[in-house]
């Protein structure tokens, strides 16, 4: 009876436990550098951003309810609520390639991948956004592709499809690829799809969702577009096969090695001829995947790559990898409702989400803390420090600064400078915008991204202007060689504490500047982007 009951109701189960996981998660870890950015994308909505395009921004809109509830939960919620959906949405894509039980398994993959899981699941990044969109419109491609080129019912899909990829465009630039995807499709197993009128009302639908970029990007000298393009360009000719390690080491990992291993083997049995379910259906997500991540494997022999910038690519696999499971391994022809090697994907990303929570918060694997007197790093470098403290600093330099206000030593109308756009972000969420402080930044535009519009729109810089400057042990930076010039005089730091597990694992320092004497140059704060509307 229970059995039979897990089974009707599997789907539903799956997407309540995983929902809560993530729900707990989001609540109770503070954000990432590059979570606490994009809620100026929020704050500041524009047709497009430096980073990237909006779409992340309007989640965070629309989830926090415009920023009525800011914490660390509902700034979340949006990519909690899609990796939710796209869970379901992975079964139903599972399902028309093979069958339901197919879709389960494409489901359970989806859940025990930390790219799927975690990085767009939990985290709001635009990979959030990015993979509902992605999603719906390989969907909408899929149910195109049974009544096939010609029909009315295909040439539907295909609209709903460029739509869907419109707005997936508008989440990532990166989703470009699933055009170029389903072209390649079309272009080599199919070309009828080339004699369909819809095929090219999708593409310009598409393009007018993506109309807003262009006129934002034409209107800053396509800054954006620069950007990414220097990213990804190849410009060295000596080989990196250390960079390409990490790549293809970060791949596995990203996508949890069960996964990589089950696509690796999908694609495999596909190359060798060997699926005849869906077989169409296959050729389209292999068209898609494939060339994205054989191209960001290429560029990271020459450059420093991302991982998850090949997530999509991967998630559009699984199905392909579900249906492998489903008929060339014995558990899935058997109909198990979870076969053994799901079993030990659940349990590499249980133990390895535990491990980093457990680390995040309490430090017990590197958590070998700083020298008391020089602040100096013990033992390797510990990443989870990014999501931890900042509380404490916020805690910590309230008191500091009402002392400061009180006394007259700093002006009530004194600012936060940074040099970079995080930990610019992260003072600016946990310390300034909660104490009312106005934070800046003063370098190029490069390090600064969005924040050079946010320094102009908050007033920048004026003569006689005092500020603090923060840096940490963790990542360090004086502000004496980097603002002399500027300010009149520069205080000895006062030093916060942070503590973990009752070790103390880092020290923020908190310089105050005084007195402006010269205005920064235009393009340090930001003037020239503004000027150029």
């Amino acid at each position: 009876m229970r059995a039979d009951f897990f089974r009707r109701y599997r789907l539903w189960l799956l997407l309540g436990l995983s929902a809560l996981v993530r729900l707990l998660i989001a609540a109770s870890t503070e954000l990432g550098n590059d979570e606490v950015y994009y809620i100026n994308y929020a704050l500041y909505p524009d047709l497009s951003h430096f980073d990237h395009p909006p779409m992340v921004g309007w989640f965070i809109q629309l989830f926090s309810l415009n920023l009525l509830f800011s914490s660390e939960l509902f700034i979340r919620l949006g990519a909690v609520v899609a990796g939710t959906i796209n869970t379901w949405l992975i079964f139903l894509t599972g399902k028309a390639v093979d069958d339901e039980l197919t879709g389960w398994y494409a489901a359970l993959l989806y859940t025990v991948s930390f790219y799927t899981f975690v990085i767009s699941g939990i985290f709001m990044m635009p990979d959030a956004p990015q993979t509902f969109f992605w999603l719906l419109t390989l969907l909408f491609v899929l149910k195109a592709l049974p009544p096939g080129p010609g029909s009315r019912t295909a040439g539907n899909w295909l609209l709903l499809a460029g739509m869907a990829g419109g707005l997936a465009i508008l989440s990532k630039y990166t989703s470009v690829f699933l055009f170029a995807g389903i072209g390649l499709y079309m272009l080599i197993f199919d070309r009828r799809w080339l004699r369909m009128w819809q095929t090219y009302a999708a593409v310009a639908i598409a393009a007018v969702l993506f109309l807003p970029v262009v006129v934002w990007n034409f209107r800053y000298d396509f800054v954006s577009f620069s950007f990414h393009s220097d990213r990804v360009e190849v410009v060295k000719t000596v080989l990196r096969p250390d960079l390409f390690a990490a790549e293809l080491g970060g791949q596995i990992f990203y996508n949890n090695p069960f996964v990589f291993a089950l696509v690796a083997a999908g694609l495999i049995v596909f190359f060798r001829s060997r699926i005849q379910e869906g077989k169409e259906q296959v050729r389209l997500l292999v068209a898609i995947a494939l060339p994205v991540i054989l191209l960001f494997l290429g560029f990271s022999l020459f450059r420093r790559t991302l991982p998850h910038w090949t997530g999509p690519a991967y998630m559009t696999l699984m199905p392909l990898a579900a249906v492998y499971v489903r008929r060339f391994i014995s558990d899935g022809k058997s109909g198990r409702l979870m076969p053994g090697v799901l079993k030990w994907g659940a349990g590499f990303l249980l133990v390895v989400l535990s491990l980093a929570l457990l680390q995040i918060h309490q430090g017990w694997i590197l958590n070998k803390g700083i020298e008391t007197g020089s602040g100096k790093r013990l033992g390797i470098k510990d990443i989870t420090l990014d999501l931890y403290g900042w509380n404490q600093l916020q805690s910590g330099f309230s008191e500091i600064y009402r002392a400061d206000t009180t006394s007259g030593r700093m002006n009530r109308k004194s600012v936060i400078i940074s040099q970079r756009w995080f930990p610019a972000a992260n003072l600016d969420y946990y310390v300034a915008r909660p104490l009312g402080i106005s934070l800046l930044t003063l370098a190029e535009i490069e390090r600064t991204h969005k924040y050079a519009w946010i320094t102009q729109t908050r007033g920048g810089f004026k003569p006689g202007m005092d500020a603090y400057f923060f840096s940490s042990s963790y990542d360090f930076a004086d502000p004496v060689p980097l603002y002399s010039e500027y300010f009149e005089t520069t205080d000895k730091p006062d030093t916060i504490p942070v503590f973990r597990n009752r070790k103390l694992v880092m020290y923020h320092y908190v310089w105050r500047m005084h007195n402006l004497i010269n205005l920064p140059p235009a393009s340090h704060d930001g003037r020239d982007v503004v000027l150029k509307k």
